[in-house]
């Protein structure tokens, strides 16, 4: 499957669909306290860079964000990953880790030394593919400390990419 990666604007109808599919998945595993989705207005703000997976035809298959550098939550030079979702019927193409592999080199390239994100206990899939792609399990940070339905991971990026 096809796919380009580009930085784009949340608000658009095909990317209010994959936002609406990520949070009810997220809703249907966690309890509403639990679940730390960015809004649209929240992807909108300074500092986050929303990537969209396309395929050939121009459909949006998958989207991820990128909450940069001093709005981490986490250690200096690091960038959390948000709202990281992949359609249904895109799944196993290999949309994901387009998708990670895009972001990654282009946070590098803003200076990004590290990524962190958080997910959940029962996102068995997201687990695996983030264990995947060289990121470790880190300790609970910023608002998922203490957390019961908090795993947080994350990732050095390359030196040389920087």
């Amino acid at each position: 499957m096809l796919t380009t990666i580009s930085i784009e604007s949340p608000r658009q109808p095909e990317l209010a669909e994959l936002l609406r599919l990520s949070g009810e998945y997220a809703q249907s595993l966690y309890p509403p306290e639990s679940n730390f989705l960015l809004s649209v207005e929240e992807l909108e703000q300074p500092g986050v860079a929303v990537y969209v997976a396309r395929d050939a035809a121009g459909h949006a298959l998958g989207i991820a964000a990128l909450v940069g550098g001093a709005d981490a939550a986490g250690p200096p030079g690091a960038a959390e990953l948000k709202r990281m979702f992949v359609h249904p019927d895109a799944r196993g193409h290999g949309v994901a880790g387009h998708l990670l592999t895009e972001m990654e080199a282009d946070a590098a390239t803003r200076g990004i030394r590290e990524i962190i994100l958080e997910t959940g206990p029962a996102s068995h899939a997201a687990l695996a593919f983030y264990r995947s792609v060289g990121y470790r399990e880190v300790p609970l940070f910023g608002q998922y400390v203490g957390e019961e339905f908090s795993v947080c991971f994350a990732k050095v990026l390359p030196a040389d990419a920087q």
